[in-house]
């Protein structure tokens, strides 16, 4: 599958926002954004006024690389949310919450998004005793999430269960740090995810 394989910094830098894509490096004084506050590029200090569809794909963008989705991907996840009862914006981040690397991320058991990706791919993780490797599987609400038997041992989740130890998960979920297990007790509100985006602005690019 394609992936962006590029400095990912490059991407918070033009956004123009931390999109914590370095786990603990995005909160150090080595945080791109914070030592270099503008667009990557040549022309990347130079002040450009946006137009309205500018910052309408700008606010789509950075939610798709927070995520770490691609374009198709993300505009299915769209359509989904649109055929949804709700609000289709807060519908479409409950449906980007709702993915397994980000729950993983959300649990604490990675210290970043691309970090929980990678180690669910890698099929460290269960979802109600059974082995799951995709990603953007959908968990539901009484899903139980954990680090499978013979990845407890490992020196990374070791480290990964103090990490949880210290992170305080969304209301919509429960973790159990020592165990490395945690549980999805609801649906996310939109209250719940705090992600920088203004998601009604998505909604009014795809609707044109």
């Amino acid at each position: 599958m394609a992936r962006y394989k590029e400095a990912v910094c490059r991407l918070c830098r033009r956004e123009g926002t931390k999109l914590y894509l370095k786990g603990d490096r995005c909160y150090s004084d080595k945080c791109a954004v914070d030592r270099r506050a503008y667009a990557p590029g040549q022309h990347g200090q130079s002040r450009k006024k946006q137009s309205e569809y500018g910052i309408q794909l700008r606010e789509k963008q950075k939610a798709r690389r927070i995520y770490g989705v691609l374009e198709k991907q993300f505009r299915n996840y769209f359509e989904k949310a649109d055929r949804q009862k709700g609000v289709t914006g807060e519908n479409l981040l409950r449906l980007l919450e709702r993915r397994l690397d980000n729950v993983v991320y959300r649990l604490g058991f990675a210290s970043s998004r691309p970090e929980a990706r990678q180690l669910v791919r890698h099929a460290h993780f269960t979802v109600n005793g059974k082995k799951v490797n995709i990603p953007s599987y959908q968990v539901r609400v009484g899903d139980e999430i954990a680090v499978k038997e013979g990845s407890i041992s490992l020196e990374k989740f070791k480290e990964l269960a103090e990490l949880a130890a210290h992170k305080t998960p969304p209301a919509w979920l429960e973790v159990d740090a020592k165990a490395l297990r945690g549980r999805v007790v609801a649906l996310p509100s939109r209250e719940d995810i705090d992600i920088p985006v203004e998601e009604h602005l998505i909604v009014e690019l795809y609707s044109k």
